[in-house]
């Protein structure tokens, strides 16, 4: 073989431009954040209409990869027991993998089983009023109610104890707020 400098250089651009079309392609059909967004509305639905089961398979699939929407909405299922076994343990574990993620709902969530202690050894009014507070940085609507309810049963101590906890998390969970 000759070599033409002219020959490999045009070879290379065109592997080039192949390789730049297969990335493009790939990303077209790679389920991405749109894809996302219409199967848990479509398991939202599901769970509307009460098929329990047909909502978990979608949303299984969205939760495994991090969507902390599909990780709370396991969550809930497993808190009910809505097309699974309840599950205050399974339940506490999905709400806590959306809670570390900013969902201000899941946090909620956390801080109600840390308030009642179901799944867990026992209460912990600390952590129940750091996760209503994280919920309420994170605009949950029912949390500044939660944290009213819960300070009336707490000491100052415990509330600055709380309240050192959301320090730690507030700037990792909520950079910008």
């Amino acid at each position: 073989m000759i070599y033409a400098p002219e020959r490999t250089s045009t070879v290379a651009a065109h592997l080039r431009a192949a390789s730049l079309a297969v990335v493009l392609l790939s990303a077209c059909l790679m389920p991405g954040p749109a894809h996302a967004n219409s199967a848990l509305e479509k398991a939202r639905d599901l769970m509307e209409a009460s098929q329990f089961e047909d909502a978990r398979k979608l949303m299984l699939p969205l939760a495994r990869s991090g969507n902390a929407d599909a990780e709370e909405l396991i969550g809930v299922m497993y808190a009910l027991g809505l097309g699974v076994e309840k599950d205050d343990r399974r339940a506490f574990e999905w709400y806590l993998r959306a809670s570390l993620k900013g969902h201000p709902g899941a946090q909620s969530g956390i801080g109600w089983y840390y308030e009642v202690g179901r799944g867990l050894p026992a209460p912990d009014k600390v952590r129940a009023h750091m996760w209503y507070t994280l919920s309420s940085i994170g605009g949950d609507v029912d949390a500044p109610d939660s944290l009213a309810s819960i300070e009336q049963r707490m000491t100052r101590e415990e509330i600055n104890q709380s309240l050192e906890l959301v320090a730690d998390y507030k700037p990792w969970l909520y950079p910008f707020r």
